[in-house]
């Protein structure tokens, strides 16, 4: 497949992108029928901008200080993704809550990647939430963006184990590698339009829950 025939996606940033890196490999690779064709920053120093360039997509920074309000920011970015003819949108540690505006311009097109299982533990810092909660389970989860923080419909999940010794740091890396496996897994299926959302839940057409990926104390559904 040319890369004109790939799924347009638009990555919004605020710092280093590491799950942005995850999907532009997978997608060089082979493993996406996507393409990452625009980033996006709120941050101009952004590292994530850096891996843009690296890979030659348009890196875009958007400052918000240039606007009297956060309609008037998304109206922007809402401009320069339509600019790039942008099909679905990837958060990749975006650190801004989206206006309703922004979220119905490209409703159900919005994806977002959260280190906990949801609807556990939203927001930030959850790696410590969950540890003084004494999970014994965490993991992430990739979902499409509502008006709300971290209450969209879930796409796919990935479970890993908590250890009695660990730190916020050592929980997040153990994370983390599932976090750049389920999200471009989220994003391949949206291509193969295989996503079907039903109020609340997000359904998986085809198979693929009986082909689900199971790797050492991770568990990847669908």
């Amino acid at each position: 497949m040319t890369t004109a025939n790939k799924l347009r996606v638009g990555v919004l940033v605020s710092g280093r992108g590491s799950n942005l890196q995850a999907i532009i490999d997978a997608g060089e690779s082979g493993k996406l029928d996507a393409a990452v064709v625009l980033v996006v920053s709120d941050v101009a120093d952004a590292y994530a901008l850096e891996r843009a360039r690296t890979h030659g997509i348009p890196p875009r920074f958007v400052d918000p200080k240039a606007h009297t309000s956060r309609e008037t920011f998304d109206g922007a970015l809402i401009s320069v993704l339509t600019e790039h003819q942008v099909e679905l949108i990837c958060l990749a540690g975006y650190m801004r809550i989206l206006t309703p505006a922004f979220i119905n311009h490209f409703h159900h097109r919005i994806m977002n990647i959260h280190p906990a299982l949801l609807p556990s533990f939203p927001g930030l810092h959850v790696q410590g939430k969950g540890l003084q909660h004494g999970v014994k389970f965490s993991g992430c989860t990739v979902h499409f963006a509502d008006e709300r923080v971290d209450t969209g419909p879930i796409i796919i999940q990935a479970v890993v184990p908590v250890f009695d010794d660990d730190t916020e740091q050592t929980l997040a890396a153990r994370i983390l590698k599932y976090e750049h496996q389920i999200y471009p897994r989220a994003i391949q299926l949206y291509a193969e339009g295989r996503l079907e959302v039903k109020g609340r839940r997000v359904f998986c057409l085809g198979n693929e829950a009986d082909r689900a990926v199971r790797e050492g104390w991770g568990y990847i559904h669908p």
